[in-house]
C-alpha cells in the first residue's frame, strides 16, 4: 500500500467508524428484529419466528387475510401513498423550480431581495409549516376555506386534511409550496455556471428564447436538474413529518414511515414495524439503484 493510499485511510476511517456506529449497527439490528416477535414492552424476551413478518398469516406480503387484495391492506396503501406523494411533488417541484430559477437568473431590480424572500418558504422547519397550513386549511376557522367560499369558488366548507378525496393532496400542495425553493436553488447555480457567448451568439442570430431555453439551457443544465431530482425523490420516498402533522393518523394518506412508527410505537409490534423499516430501506435502496442507472444512461446518452 503507497503512502498516499495510507494516508487517505487513516483520513477516511474516523468517518467510517462514524458510520458504522450510526448506522450500520442499528441497521443490522433492525434486520434482525424483523425476523422476530419483538414486542416494544420486552425486547429481551424476542423469540426468532423467520419469514412470518413478510409473509405469514399477517406479514407485510402474501398475506392470505387480505382478501381485498394486497393494495387495500394498510401496508399496500402506505406504499401507493409514499411513491403518489413523492412522484407528483417531485415532478411539480422540478417545473416549478426550474421557473423560478428561469426568473431568478434575469437582471432586474432587487434580484437579491426577491432571491432571499423566495428561500423563505424552504427555510421554515416542516412542523413549522405543516402547523402553519394546518391552520390555515382548517375545515371550520381556516382562512382558505373562507378566502375561496368568498370568491364563490366553494358553495361549503371543505375538510382539506380530513377528507380522504383532498387529504393526499393538500399535503402534496405544503410540500410543493415548501420544497420548490429547494429546487429552484440547485437549478439556479446550474443556471449560473452556463457560458454567456451561446446565448450572445444565439440573439445576434435572432434565434426564439423559447428555442434557445430547450435547446440550449436544457441540455446543460440536465446533469445538475437529474441530481437534484434524484436527491429530493429520495428524501421523499422517506416523507413523515409532514403528513403526520397535517393528517395525524388518518390511514387514507399514511406513509410507509408512518406505517412504520404506528406498528412499533403505537401498537408496540417491534418486530413486525422493524420488517416493515427493512422493506422500506430496501424499496429506498432499488429506487436509488434505479434512478442513477437511468441518470447515467442519460448522462452517457448526451456525453
Amino acid at each position: 500500500m503507497s503512502s498516499r493510499t495510507r494516508t487517505a485511510w487513516i483520513f477516511l476511517a474516523p468517518m467510517l467508524i462514524t458510520l458504522l456506529l450510526v448506522a450500520a449497527w442499528p441497521l443490522a439490528r433492525t434486520i434482525w428484529f424483523s425476523f422476530t416477535d419483538a414486542n416494544i414492552n420486552d425486547i429481551g424476551a424476542a423469540q426468532f419466528v423467520g419469514w412470518t413478518n413478510y409473509v405469514g398469516d399477517y406479514g407485510l406480503f402474501a398475506n392470505p387475510n387480505n382478501t381485498e387484495g394486497f393494495w387495500s391492506g394498510d401496508w399496500g396503501v402506505s406504499i401507493r401513498n409514499t411513491f403518489q406523494f413523492a412522484l407528483v411533488s417531485v415532478a411539480l417541484e422540478t417545473l416549478f423550480g426550474l421557473g423560478v430559477a428561469v426568473l431568478l437568473n434575469q437582471e432586474f431590480k432587487g434580484r437579491t431581495l426577491v432571491r432571499a424572500a423566495v428561500l423563505v418558504p424552504w427555510a421554515i422547519p416542516t412542523i413549522v409549516s405543516a402547523k402553519m397550513w394546518g391552520w390555515m386549511l382548517h375545515d371550520q376557522f381556516g382562512i382558505v376555506n373562507a378566502i375561496l367560499q368568498g370568491w364563490g369558488l366553494i358553495d361549503t366548507k371543505i375538510a382539506w386534511t380530513a377528507e380522504p378525496a383532498w387529504a393526499l393532496w393538500t399535503v402534496v400542495a405544503v410540500d410543493v409550496w415548501k420544497t420548490t425553493p429547494f429546487m429552484a436553488l440547485l437549478i439556479l447555480a446550474a443556471l449560473q455556471t452556463l457560458p454567456s457567448d451561446c446565448y450572445e451568439a444565439a440573439k445576434v442570430d435572432g434565434v426564439h428564447p423559447l428555442r434557445v431555453f430547450w435547446k440550449v439551457t436544457l441540455p446543460l443544465i440536465r446533469p445538475a436538474l437529474l441530481v437534484a431530482v434524484i436527491f429530493r425523490l429520495l428524501d421523499a420516498l422517506r416523507v413523515f413529518d409532514l403528513i403526520y402533522v397535517l393528517t395525524s393518523n388518518n390511514n387514507s394518506t399514511m406513509s410507509m414511515s408512518g406505517f412504520v412508527r404506528r406498528e412499533m410505537v403505537d401498537n408496540g409490534y417491534m418486530g413486525y414495524g422493524s420488517a416493515a423499516s427493512t422493506a422500506l430501506f430496501l424499496i429506498i435502496g432499488a429506487a436509488t439503484i434505479v434512478c442513477m442507472r437511468l441518470a447515467r444512461m442519460k448522462l452517457s446518452e448526451d456525453a
